[in-house]
């Protein structure tokens, strides 16, 4: 049986600058992704909402109503009722919005992020009249 040896003076393992460079990136990290995750949370309560609006179906007018109840229900703020594009293709009303958020990483630095989604099975995001 061989028994290993260890050689004095020989380190293994990570160096402490190398120990704080790891955690200087993995707080970047973490700090981002607490900025992004509620714009996140929100740009998928406006997917659902959307979804369940076109299921009850109605006016294109009525549609911006109940968005309206349901963006006030679950503190949606980036889109409200009149940002939907409200398409009419082959007589099903499909939903269509986009949006971007300003995310403030620091006092000069900010993340831009483009939203969109839409009801409309070919995943293609009508063009708005604007």
């Amino acid at each position: 049986m061989q028994h290993r040896t260890h050689k004095p003076g020989r380190q293994a393992g990570i160096s402490l600058t190398s120990l704080i460079l790891v955690l200087i990136v993995v707080g970047l990290v973490a700090v981002v992704g607490i900025k992004v995750f509620p714009s996140w949370l929100e740009y998928r309560a406006i997917k659902d909402g959307i979804v369940r609006i076109k299921q009850e179906g109605g006016t294109a007018a009525e549609m911006q109503r109940a968005f309206d109840k349901f963006a006030d229900i679950n503190s949606v703020e980036s889109v409200h009722g009149r940002d939907l594009i409200i398409s009419k293709d082959g007589g099903e009303a499909e939903i269509s919005f986009a949006y971007q958020k300003r995310i403030a990483l620091t006092e000069k630095a900010s993340l831009v992020i483009d939203y969109e989604g839409t009801t409309d099975p070919s995943g293609v995001v009508a063009a708005s009249a604007d």
